[in-house]
């Protein structure tokens, strides 16, 4: 049940983070803007999910829960100064990995996708 709840929370969140991609790939039917527009106020949650699941998941596969570990803190980025005590750690490691977001993104959808199979 975590697996396919991780794969789920994998796939709508490399949606989100890897969207610009996702949309030139698309072309113009705008299939992943829908999708996106859909999930982004469900973002913070998602972020949550991403974490703590891959957390309780952590030994299953190594370096697919990294990868959603790292997915999750990207989509978390606008709620860091509500923990003052990581706040300035946590906005290093997220702008560090600002620059890989799409990559992070494909690479959630990717994954979510060999979950589920």
């Amino acid at each position: 049940m975590i697996e396919l709840l991780l794969a789920i929370a994998n796939i709508s969140g490399g949606i989100l983070l890897g969207l610009a991609t996702l949309d030139k790939w698309d072309g113009e039917h705008n299939f992943f803007n829908k999708i996106a527009g859909v999930l982004a106020p469900f973002d913070t949650i998602i972020g949550l999910a991403l974490i703590i699941l891959a957390i309780l998941e952590f030994w299953g596969g190594l370096l697919f829960n990294i990868v959603s570990i790292l997915g999750g803190i990207l989509l978390l980025t606008h709620v860091f100064w509500k923990v003052p005590a990581l706040e300035t750690s946590l906005r290093k490691l997220s702008a560090k990995l600002m620059p890989f977001k799409a990559v992070i993104g494909i690479a959630l959808v990717v994954i979510g996708i060999l979950q589920i199979f």
